[in-house]
């Protein structure tokens, strides 16, 4: 058992030279799917079963309801609603501009809407672990190479802060596709021979680019070698990157606060003041923590609670993210993201929106799917078993 547990581990942290990673995209190009295809091939891996109800014939995912991950949030009925969840997944894993909208979840409150995103969040932190939900993103390497060309190992030595010298490690900051480092003007023939002779569900296209950073270290290396891009790659150390919303990487939430304190630093990142010492300018790259919840999500996804109480102004950040798939850090040229967006909103509030004119342009960019509550005794049943049950009530409890 422990052999396994470390293979596991091992594999988890595979890290390696961007060849291989290249060899591991030919032999499996579903590692670099977008987001969006990631969610629906996850849902569609636990499989479904259709059933008629009222003589009408419905889809089960059973994603929805599999109590082998948290049993507490398994989401029983609902099933039209989780059947336009699925379809919209579905047309925007194909590119049918539904990936261009922002998924909103309307319905009453208790009506599961929190839940459906907590299991979808859940879901992609176990699918990033599995072989089949693999992704992996990049570090820098700011030092010198070995004398074969070869990276230190990782890391070469970890400085304490207060010896004021950073690392010469420096991790992709937004976790992104290791292909982004293909300049773009080969992009185009290195897709289409590497998509040549495969079925389409096995072509990969590569979209977006770089962030801030990751450009301006990529600039400064191709300068080190005078344009060769052979040499430039090698300060790149490719690794597995698994999702985690406690570590924040790649699962972002936004809750509003109050008018007062609420800040879109929180969505976009934000200075960093110590390091502004060091590089001597708030619109150096380095001197600025692309950490906002839009740059952490990126790969994965990012929940809106309470969507419709945010201020104006986060929706400006809100549209970009959702039409153009960029967001803007402040100072910074816009930020290419690929990241599933998802909110939640309850009657009330969604109301104000239809209302108000001046939200037009977030109406038009949102894809809404009304949650509403349970009117089948069998589901309801399902529910008090799971919230009642001698597990958690010690008490006895009157049968019907």
């Amino acid at each position: 058992n422990r052999m396994q547990d470390q293979k596991q581990f091992q594999e988890l942290n595979w890290s390696g030279t961007f060849q291989a990673y290249l060899d591991i995209v030919a032999k499996n190009p579903r590692v670099a799917r977008n987001a969006f295809q990631r969610i629906y091939d996850m849902v569609m891996e636990y499989g479904t079963e259709e059933f008629i109800d009222a003589k009408k014939r419905l889809i089960h995912y059973n994603f929805f309801s599999d109590t082998s991950f948290d049993p507490e949030d398994a989401i029983f009925g609902s099933e039209i609603a989780l059947m336009k969840l699925v379809n919209f997944f579905k047309a925007a894993a194909k590119g049918y501009g539904t990936e261009k909208r922002v998924l909103l979840l309307h319905g009453p409150v208790g009506s599961a809407k929190s839940t459906i995103v907590r299991r979808l969040k859940k879901g992609l932190e176990l699918y990033s672990r599995t072989e089949s939900g693999a992704l992996y993103t990049f570090d820098w390497y700011l030092g010198e190479l070995n004398d074969d060309g070869s990276l230190p190992p990782y890391p070469a030595k970890l400085k304490t802060p207060r010896d004021g010298i950073e690392s010469d490690w420096v991790p992709s900051p937004m976790n992104e596709e290791p292909l982004l480092l293909i300049p773009v003007e080969a992009r185009e023939q290195f897709v289409t021979e590497f998509n040549q002779g495969r079925p389409p569900e096995e072509h990969i296209k590569i979209k977006g680019d770089l962030c801030p950073p990751s450009r301006y270290y990529y600039r400064e290396l191709m300068q080190r070698y005078d344009g060769d891009w052979v040499n430039m790659v090698r300060h790149v150390r490719v690794r597995r990157l698994i999702f985690s919303e406690q570590d924040r990487v790649g699962i972002g939430t936004f809750q509003p606060k109050d008018e007062k304190n609420q800040d879109s630093t929180e969505l976009t990142g934000d200075i960093n003041y110590r390091k502004i010492a060091i590089y001597g300018s708030d619109s150096d790259p380095r001197a600025f923590n692309f950490d906002g919840e839009f740059n952490i999500a990126n790969r994965g996804v990012i929940e809106f609670i309470e969507m419709l109480k945010l201020d104006v102004a986060f929706l400006y950040d809100l549209l970009g993210a959702s039409q153009e798939h960029k967001v803007k850090s402040k100072k910074f040229a816009q930020t290419h993201i690929d990241e599933v967006i998802v909110g939640h909103t309850n009657e009330p509030e969604y109301r104000r929106l239809e209302d108000n004119e001046f939200m037009e342009a977030l109406k038009d960019r949102t894809v809404r799917i009304d949650v509403p509550y349970i009117t089948k005794l069998k589901d309801e049943i399902k529910i008090y078993e799971r919230d009642f049950n001698a597990k958690k009530v010690p008490v006895h409890i009157a049968p019907h």
